[in-house]
């Protein structure tokens, strides 16, 4: 399997086809606006939920994990108002730009800033093991599931989800603790 890196990185390429298919192919807009919706969320999640905290832990770019987590949720933003509106004429053209732009700027800022600090930071075993944990985040964010049928549509984490986010963020006596006890110590580490 790639790596963290290299799945992010893939993510991002397969974005830039769909904004480059969406500027062209007026016709498909609503459907392409849907794979980058779904693409898009599960890309952001991810990364927000099994890569940051490790970024911001092990590579020590706190600041950069919080201004990525920013950045996705103003595109989530600025993409469903996108959805929202008739998908021709002069309005949508230049929101869909300024979306684009948007998403293209934080690609950027993610490969030169962070993605080359957290491949500095861990072992290549490490970035391994986070491409795991990575792609299968994103499958379900995908697929619309947990896998575990605890949780699953409210977007709740699993105990083993927490359990693995407090292992990347070491936290001691995590193989101990309850479900609420490990989202508590998740959140003051944090």
């Amino acid at each position: 399997m790639a790596d963290v890196v290299e799945l992010i990185t893939q993510d991002h390429r397969t974005l830039e086809e769909l904004f480059d298919e969406l500027q062209k192919d007026t016709e498909r807009r609503p459907e392409l606006l849907d794979k980058v919706a779904a693409l898009l969320t599960a890309h952001s999640r991810a990364e927000e939920e099994r890569v940051y905290p490790v970024v911001a832990k092990d590579a020590g770019e706190r600041d950069e994990a919080e201004h990525g987590t920013e950045e996705h949720h103003e595109a989530e933003d600025m993409l469903e108002r996108l959805r929202a509106m008739p998908p021709e004429g002069r309005e949508f053209e230049e929101k869909l730009k300024e979306f684009i732009d948007a998403v293209k700027h934080h690609v950027e800022e993610e490969e030169s800033d962070i993605l080359p600090a957290l491949r500095e930071a861990v072992s290549a075993e490490r970035l391994q093991e986070l491409g795991a944990a990575f792609a299968e985040r994103r499958r379900e964010e995908l697929t619309g599931g947990s896998g575990s049928g605890s949780g699953s549509g409210s977007g709740e984490q699993t105990k083993d989800e927490v359990y693995e986010e407090a292992r990347e963020l070491d936290v001691h006596g995590r193989s101990t603790m309850n479900k609420d006890e490990l989202v508590k110590a998740v959140d003051e580490k944090r």
